[in-house]
């Protein structure tokens, strides 16, 4: 039997919430792979966005 599988399609224009999707590997972009990022706050809200592809999270 073949195993199938399910490959993870990241949208970078939706803001992921760090609680439920974690990061594969601490510290670095789940897309790619990267470890720079910008932060920013806003409205009490931690806001992470990888400087490479533009992958964000609140943390």
């Amino acid at each position: 039997m073949e195993e199938k599988q399910q490959e993870e399609t990241i949208d970078l224009d939706k803001v992921y919430n760090y609680n439920e999707y974690p990061d594969k590997k601490s510290g670095r972009c789940d897309n790619c792979d990267s470890a720079f990022f910008k932060n920013s706050i806003k409205g009490g809200v931690f806001l992470r966005e990888c400087r490479q592809c533009g992958m964000k999270k609140s943390i």
